[in-house]
Order: C-alpha cells, then sequence, then structure tokens
C-alpha cells in the first residue's frame, strides 16, 4: 500500500509547476536509458506544460507513450507535435505505427502516405501502408503497395501470405494464384495452401483444377473445417450433386451446424424436386445463419412453386436485400409478379436480370469465409 502511495505522489509531483520548470530533455533521456520509460514520459509531459511550443518534446512523449503501448494517448501526443512542426522527421511513421498498433487502419494509412511523402525510399511505411489497407479492407491498394515490398523479401512467408489474400479478395486472380503456388512450394504438405490454390484457380474459371487442388487437401487433413463445404460448392458448380451431396455432409460430420452445407444439401434436394426435405433443411441452415443467401432464393422459388406467393415474395425479397448484386433472386422476383399477373414489376425485375447476369460471381472465393484472415497489429514494428 505505501509503495502504491509512493508512485502516486511521484506522478503528482512530476506535473506541478515547480516540476514543470525543473524538467528536462536531458532528464528524460537519461531515464529512457535506463528503462524507466514511465518516469521518462511524466519529465517530457513536464516539458511540454514548461514549452507548449515544444514539437520534438510532444514526438518524444508520443515515442515513451508507444513502448508502453499507449496507442491512443502516443498518437494524441504525436497529432499535436505534427500540428506544431509538420515536418517534424519520422513522426507520421510513429503516428501511424500507433494508430496501426490499435486496429484504426484507416488514419493509420494517412499517416503512412505522408510518411512516404516525405521519404518515398521507406521500405518500412511502404509494407505498413500496404497492411493498412488490408486491414481496412481496400485490397486492391493493398496488393498495389505489397507486390514490391514482397518482391524484396521472397523468404517472408507472412507477407508473401497477406499479398496473396489481398490479390485472391481483389479477384486479381493470377497475382492470387501466383503468390499461392510460391506458398505451396514451400509447404507441399499443407492443405491449407492447397486450398488458397484452389480458390485461385476457381477464380480464374479454372474449377476442374481447382477440384484436384481441393481433393489433395482433403487426402492430407480430412479433418480440415471447411474444406469439405468448399470441395462440395466446387462439385455443385460443376453440377456433380452426388459427389456435392456427400462433401456437404462430410462438412457436417465435422460441424454438424455448418449453415452453408445445409444450404446446398437443400438446394439438391430441391433440385431433386424433393421440396418437403428441401425446405427442412434451409429451415435448418437459416436456423445456423440467417444470412446465407442461397436458403432464401430456394425458399422463395419452393414457395412460389407452392403458390405460396406472400412467403415466396419475402423470402425474395430477403436474398435481394443480402446481395442485389445477383441475378437469380431478381429472375425469381420476375416470375413471380408474372404468376401474380403484374406485369410492369415483372419486367422491371427481368431487366435487372439481363444487367446484371455479366456481372454474377459464383467463385469460391467469400464462400470459404466472410473475410479473409485478419491481420495481428501487435506483431508489427
Amino acid at each position: 500500500m505505501k509503495t502504491g502511495w509512493f508512485l502516486l505522489l511521484v506522478a503528482v509531483l512530476a506535473v506541478t509547476p515547480g516540476r514543470a520548470q525543473s524538467a528536462t530533455p536531458e532528464e528524460a533521456i537519461s531515464l529512457e536509458r535506463q528503462g524507466k520509460l514511465a518516469e521518462a514520459a511524466e519529465v517530457w509531459r513536464a516539458v511540454t506544460q514548461r514549452d507548449p511550443s515544444d514539437a520534438g518534446a510532444f514526438a518524444s512523449l508520443g515515442v515513451d507513450l508507444s513502448k508502453q503501448e499507449k496507442y491512443p494517448e502516443a498518437a494524441k501526443a504525436y497529432r499535436k507535435a505534427l500540428a506544431l512542426n509538420p515536418k517534424l522527421p519520422g513522426v507520421q511513421l510513429n503516428l501511424g505505427l500507433a494508430e496501426f498498433k490499435r486496429g484504426r487502419f484507416q488514419p493509420a494509412a494517412v499517416a503512412f502516405r505522408a510518411a512516404l511523402a516525405e521519404d518515398p525510399s521507406s521500405t518500412q511505411a511502404h509494407a505498413l501502408l500496404g497492411l493498412s489497407y488490408y486491414g481496412a479492407k481496400e485490397f486492391a491498394l493493398a496488393a498495389e503497395n505489397l507486390a514490391p515490398i514482397a518482391k524484396d523479401q521472397p523468404e517472408n512467408l507472412e507477407l508473401h501470405q497477406t499479398l496473396a489474400q489481398s490479390c485472391l479478395w481483389a479477384k486479381n486472380y493470377s497475382c492470387a494464384l501466383e503468390e499461392f503456388k510460391r506458398i505451396a512450394e514451400q509447404n507441399p504438405d499443407s492443405a491449407a495452401a492447397r486450398v488458397l490454390v484452389g480458390e485461385a484457380l476457381d477464380g480464374q474459371g479454372r474449377t476442374n483444377e481447382a477440384i484436384a487442388q481441393f481433393e489433395a487437401a482433403a487426402k492430407i487433413s480430412p479433418r480440415e473445417p471447411n474444406l469439405h463445404f468448399g470441395l462440395g460448392y466446387l462439385y455443385w458448380k460443376s453440377q456433380q450433386y452426388a459427389k456435392a451431396k456427400s462433401e456437404f455432409e462430410s462438412e457436417l460430420a465435422i460441424d454438424p451446424g455448418h449453415a452453408q452445407s445445409l444450404a446446398y444439401l437443400g438446394d439438391i434436394e430441391w433440385k431433386n424436386d424433393h421440396p418437403d426435405q428441401a425446405i427442412s433443411l434451409l429451415k435448418q441452415a437459416m436456423k445456423s445463419d440467417a444470412t446465407v443467401r442461397i436458403v432464401q432464393v430456394d425458399l422463395g422459388a419452393i414457395y412460389m412453386q407452392q403458390k405460396n406467393y406472400k412467403e415466396a415474395q419475402q423470402a425474395l425479397e430477403r436474398a435481394v436485400a443480402l446481395d442485389p448484386a445477383q441475378p437469380d433472386a431478381h429472375y425469381q422476383l420476375g416470375r413471380l409478379y408474372q404468376a401474380q399477373g403484374n406485369a410492369t414489376a415483372a419486367e422491371k425485375e427481368l431487366h435487372k436480370v439481363r444487367e446484371l447476369r455479366e456481372k454474377a460471381d459464383e467463385s469460391l472465393v467469400g464462400k470459404m469465409s466472410a473475410s479473409p484472415p485478419a491481420l495481428n497489429p501487435s506483431n508489427q514494428k
């Protein structure tokens, strides 16, 4: 207890007017060399109180706070330093890193762009800018910035993984495939690497080659989460429904609540003209995850066939709300309006189908996962 009161007293004294007058940069630097970062930060704070126009003191305060992982306070100190002296070297980079470390990727990117404007040769700023874009889900910009860094660091597997994911989610499949193949060559027994190669191949429309990669991955790691769903989806996409059904059932043996496997099993039952079984599976899928769009499309089509137009319309409108860019729900809505004698509404939906059909994307990317692997900002320096 005495120790706690003593430290509190020291903290209070550190910011009193008398302390502010006596504090010096030399004292703060000496404390830093001793590893006493909290004490050094208090001295810098006192220096800034004595001279609120000392940009360097604010910048140094930010450094000591960052080293203590007090990133919000550090960012505030860096911004104050930049407000006083926008040209202060290194502060934009430090500000970007403080924002990045606390997962604020958009402001981090702004700071790293400013750091690159100061020093275009900074590999660190370039890499961190690319990672910030990745964290902000601006994948095309992430790939653009990470590609030259990765080229110069062939041994940095983590960097190549992030570049590969950026390319994949930016739908730059040739870049993704090149990177994933490099990763797979270094990890020939990695099921995850083969899955990623398969995703990139499918994105290029090379679905049969993608299936081969998934089949090899399933042999390496038969209980890899999501793997059997991915293989099943590729079979489903190739209209190999019996094989697809087997894979979806394998995924459900690992994860009984796997919503997408339930949904696509329901779709296969619907295609096989078993509407009751289809509805049961689709409703199970919806209980697990209400955002699986094919559930609503199929329920809408089944209800429409059963002339249950009210529920059909509700399901199809939910499907459109989940992804307005996919043409199938608009097509089913058009058919529904035709069945109800509403020619104007039907033509409007079918016109959308004609507009969207060229743009529809049914690749495996986005089916296996809602987003790419998240960054771990604490790993970055």
